[in-house]
């Protein structure tokens, strides 16, 4: 190739790069001006929204100004209720009256009380945690209720909901045969079924069992601030494999039962709970069908056990069509538990002896 025709095409060449590069600079300019463009839009909406708080606080100054806002809040909110409230204003009520430390059977008379400027603070922005995370008000106040009596509760455990309290509360009326001595509460969670049994039952010892050291953890600490730790006995185990050689009047207990199809269209609210509360395989009876199969073992001869299967009760009747369950009814809502005596589990242990391995 002559010299001049190679000078030539290298200078093209180069022209080309130049191209490119100043190309590329305008590009990394642009980018560089769109990162800048979304770092002022989220500076101005953080903004726009702390004005909005302060406005909110300003304008607000009692309880009753913040129960009806929150209602607002909640009611233009596409919230789901089922964690001790179903509906806006008890919602409200629990969160707000949790925050500042207050009982929620409070004469109407207090909602004209005025609040402190920190005390609307923490209240509005617990408002809008719920209503823009969609974290269910326990979470946020670390306070549940079950059996009329408060509970601590977090991530680590389900929050508080069972109708097993509505039997709990009737002292399981017409069910047992006599007042119970020993209770087991399996899957015990934050510990408020075997705590509940442990008021109703006054002179019983309950076992309060659960395959989660972290749970645990939870458990003991509602056992020490409900003060029975000489009647409740928290134990780590899976199911019944580490448990004492002791036989049971009652087994009660609300297993994970969530089958995978509920799972994957579970509420927002719901995703904040452990999985481990809540899966329980293709048809929600993973655990139920272990706990068929050990119990007989594990109650007196006139011993009954009481389980809480929730929605997966259409999979357990489909299933075993020949086993008589005995579903509860509840006059406070609630349904998906059934009760079987040993007789019955021994009667038809042939279904479920297989997941005795």
């Amino acid at each position: 190739m002559p010299y001049y025709l190679y000078c030539l095409r290298s200078s093209a060449l180069n022209q080309i790069k130049l191209i490119r590069l100043h190309a590329m600079l305008i590009a990394l300019d642009f980018v560089g001006d769109c990162f800048k463009i979304a770092a002022n839009g989220t500076r101005r909406a953080e903004k726009l929204n702390k004005m909005a708080i302060d406005d909110t606080v300003r304008e607000l100054h009692s309880i009753g100004d913040m129960l009806r806002w929150a209602v607002s809040r909640f009611n233009s909110a596409d919230l789901y209720y089922g964690h001790g409230a179903d509906n806006p204003w008890d919602e409200a009520l629990q969160l707000i009256l949790a925050t500042l430390y207050l009982p929620i059977e409070m004469p109407t008379e207090i909602r004209s009380a005025r609040l402190t400027l920190s005390e609307r603070r923490l209240i509005i922005e617990r408002i809008n945690r719920r209503v823009d995370e969609r974290i269910p008000v326990a979470y946020l106040t670390h306070q549940a209720w079950f059996c009329g009596r408060e509970y601590y509760v977090d991530e680590r455990v389900l929050v508080p909901r069972s109708p097993i309290g509505e039997l709990i509360n009737k002292k399981f009326a017409t069910l047992l045969p006599r007042t119970p001595k020993h209770i087991l509460d399996l899957c015990t969670g934050s510990g408020c079924i075997a705590i509940a049994c442990a008021h109703a039952f006054a002179q019983a010892d309950i076992d309060a069992v659960d395959i989660s050291e972290e749970v645990l953890a939870v458990t003991e600490y509602n056992i020490q601030q409900h003060a029975v730790e000489q009647q409740v006995t928290p134990i780590l185990s899976d199911l019944f494999h580490a448990l004492p050689p002791i036989q049971y009047d009652l087994i009660v207990t609300n297993p994970p039962y969530v089958d995978t199809e509920d799972m994957a269209n579970l509420p927002p609210e719901f995703c904040f709970e452990p999985k481990l509360g809540l899966a329980a395989g293709e048809d929600g009876l993973e655990l139920v069908r272990r706990i068929l199969a050990w119990a007989p073992d594990f109650l007196q001869d006139d011993g009954v056990l009481i389980c809480e299967v929730g929605n997966s009760m259409m999979h357990l009747i489909r299933q075993y069509p020949d086993v008589a369950f005995t579903w509860l009814t509840f006059e406070h809502g609630g349904d998906g538990v059934f009760m079987l005596t040993k007789q019955q589990l021994q009667q038809y242990h042939h279904y479920f002896s297989c997941y005795t391995q």
